[in-house]
């Protein structure tokens, strides 16, 4: 169903925010919550930038500033 602009802004989704945990290396790995309810162990690069978000949880790793190996 596509719902008119209007709808969305007068009725925004409820969406829940994605998890943000700082980190001090730009290599992270994530595994969901763990356990039964995670997902594959994958690690993750960042890159030029200063975050990396998981492809399965959505969960951002935010790097702390002044930290990294950029």
């Amino acid at each position: 169903m596509i719902r008119p602009a209007y709808y969305t802004e007068v009725h925004p989704m409820p969406v829940e925010v994605p998890e943000v945990v700082e980190v001090e290396d730009t290599r992270v790995s994530c595994e969901g919550v763990g356990g039964a309810l995670g997902h594959p162990k994958v690690y993750l690069e960042m890159g030029e930038h200063d975050f990396v978000e998981c492809p399965y949880c959505d969960r951002r790793f935010v790097l702390k500033a002044g930290a990294g190996n950029h």
